[in-house]
């Protein structure tokens, strides 16, 4: 009997000199493809989400102050300028880690120091608020818009012609603007609406300036799964404030009675709310850049008027408790008008583009017109707005059945997805 032979004894590993090359903590910064499969959100990137949200649960507190002490015109103001500086900077950070995260230590600090900068503004938003100083959000913005500029210019450095210019243009017209800017701490207090106008503006006119020639290589269903999961947290923040609302109402004033209604039809809206956004895959519509812009500003008021729906939710229940000097009505309608802002906005932005006939394409339009007429409901206001969102989204799962597809909700259409 023969035996086998011996196989070779492989030879021994080589010593690893240092850690992979897609290991490095420094890498080059360069774009990453616009189809890349299984592209998702990153850990730091929810870590962004998470303190960006603090901001906003800041502004939306100040805003229930100022609207429960009769002073809607001007929170509102102060709220808009305050949210766009929050949801810009947002919006940035999140189109330009879509097409350059390369998760290097590099990377991670500078967006360490715009999650820095954000807790900045926040901290500054309730002065901005009360005494009109606007230093604090100022300081914060520039830290945040500093840090991208950086980014910019780092990416320039390992970019080839077309795209470097792009990514200076990016560099540039930031760094203008964030002079513009300066404005708010030297301008009288009425002229600093018109300024942000401007500002808002010019800032929102950047991209397209610097991509004229070279677009960024943004990743559709990255865009896509990152304004989903800011939505969801926005509304989880609306939840919270509306959580706390009712428990001081119910320990401080014992007003169940009058504030169980609002709970209930909060509770209504905000599950609605995300039904109607989630129904169509968002990243279908965005093909181009020009749709993917439109797309993008537009969620200004979706996020703006979700955690609106909160604050506006703080001040129904103070207004029960008899802690809000605002009336009934007004305090009805700080719920309704952001539902129906958000229904409106939702309904343009994407969910129409998956529609099919008359009917669907008529069910966010109906429910937000008559959102708007529960305002005149007295104590059922809000409950009865909620009841109405929950139709609405029954009346599109029915609609999209009777297409002979698989209903989504409230928005369904076009692209059908499975009802939940």
């Amino acid at each position: 009997m023969t035996s086998s032979p011996t196989p070779p004894t492989p030879p021994p590993p080589t010593p690893s000199t240092g850690p992979p090359a897609g290991h490095r903590p420094l890498r080059r910064l360069t774009s990453r493809g616009k189809h890349e499969a299984h592209r998702v959100a990153s850990p730091l990137e929810l870590l962004f989400d998470l303190c960006f949200v603090v901001a906003v649960a800041q502004a939306g507190a100040q805003l229930v102050h100022a609207v429960a002490e009769g002073h809607a015109g001007e929170g509102i103001l102060n709220y808009a300028m305050v949210f766009f500086a929050i949801w810009w900077a947002w919006m940035n950070f999140t189109w330009f880690a879509s097409a350059y995260d390369n998760d290097d230590v590099l990377y991670r600090v500078v967006t360490l120091v715009q999650i820095a900068g954000v807790l900045v503004l926040a901290a500054g938003i309730s002065r901005a608020f009360e005494d009109h100083d606007f230093l604090a959000v100022w300081l914060g913005y520039a830290i945040m818009r500093l840090a991208m500029t950086a980014q910019w210019l780092r990416a320039a450095r390992s970019a080839g012609p077309r795209e470097r210019g792009m990514a200076v243009r990016y560099a540039a017209g930031v760094l203008l603007c964030q002079v513009g800017w300066l404005g708010l701490l030297f301008l009288p207090e009425a002229g600093r609406p018109w300024l942000f106008l401007g500002m808002a503006v010019l800032e929102m006119c950047v991209p397209a300036f610097a991509e004229r020639h070279h677009p960024s290589s943004w990743h559709p269903h990255h865009i896509a799964e990152r304004y989903g999961l800011f939505t969801i947290i926005v509304l989880g923040e609306t939840v919270a404030a509306a959580t706390v609302a009712v428990k001081s109402g119910v320990q401080e004033n014992e007003a169940l009675r009058e504030v169980l209604p609002i709970a209930a039809g909060g509770l209504l809206i905000v599950f609605a709310a995300w039904w109607i956004y989630f129904v169509v895959p968002a990243h279908g519509h965005l093909r181009s850049s020009r749709q993917a812009f439109v797309w993008g500003y537009g969620h200004y008021l979706v996020f703006a008027s979700a955690a609106a729906i909160g604050a506006g939710l703080e001040v129904a229940v103070e207004q029960a408790a008899g802690a809000a000097h605002v009336s009934r009505l007004a305090a009805t309608a700080a719920v309704t008008l952001p539902t129906a802002l958000y229904l409106v906005t939702v309904w343009l932005l994407h969910a129409r583009h998956f529609k099919a006939g008359i009917a669907e394409q008529l069910v966010l339009p109906t429910a937000a017109l008559l959102v708007i007429c529960c305002t005149f409901l007295g104590d059922w206001g809000v409950l009865t707005a909620g009841v109405v969102l929950a139709l609405a989204v029954a009346t599109g799962v029915t609609l999209t059945a009777r297409h002979g597809a698989p209903a989504g909700g409230a928005g369904g259409g076009g692209a059908r997805t499975p009802a939940a």
